[in-house]
């Protein structure tokens, strides 16, 4: 009986305790701002960013895509130009993986994508892996708007600190999903 009880106590309050779950979309930033750079110092931190392209894009792009990802820091990686035309970067249903070089951060918690051209680039997602094994997926699967920069802010304040110049190596481009 008191099982019973307590069971149907618990269930109220699940049912009744206004848990909804929230689907972030991503954003235009007309205003973002690339902070200066400074030399990548050699107690940098690595990162390995997989961009997924959505099966609903352009079977290829031509467009010029540009990243910028951060903490609420002000601690920024920057890297004006992923694609690649030669190596078939940004392939439709393909996922392209890269190494970039950048400031150590306590979390990223902002990542920004634009596109420059007229393809019409669609991304499902950027994930990014950190050097202290935290991962963080933004999800996008739309179109991204022309020469815009547009994606997401989770920050909930922004401290001090100061953006670096990376060294982007590309690894594995157009590794298909299966």
């Amino acid at each position: 009986m008191v099982n019973c009880v307590l069971f149907s106590l618990l269930f109220f309050l699940f049912i009744h305790s206004g848990v909804q779950s929230i689907k972030i979309q991503p954003q235009v930033l007309r205003s973002f701002k690339i902070q200066e750079t400074q030399e990548v110092k050699s107690r940098g931190c690595s990162y390995t960013v997989k961009i997924k392209t959505s099966c609903y894009s352009v079977s290829y792009t031509r467009d010029m895509i540009s990243l910028s990802f951060g903490d609420a820091y002000y601690n920024q990686v920057y890297v004006p130009r992923l694609d690649d035309h030669s190596s078939e970067t940004f392939e439709r249903c393909s996922s392209d993986t890269y190494k970039i070089q950048g400031p150590c951060m306590q979390r990223v918690c902002y990542l920004y994508l634009q596109r420059n051209g007229w393809d019409g680039w669609t991304p499902e997602y950027v994930k990014i892996y950190g050097p202290d094994s935290r991962t963080v997926t933004f999800y996008y699967g739309a179109p991204i708007p022309n020469g815009v920069w547009y994606g997401f802010d989770l920050c909930r304040t922004r401290g001090v600190g100061g953006s670096t110049a990376v060294d982007l190596k590309q690894e594995n481009s157009s590794v298909s999903d299966v």
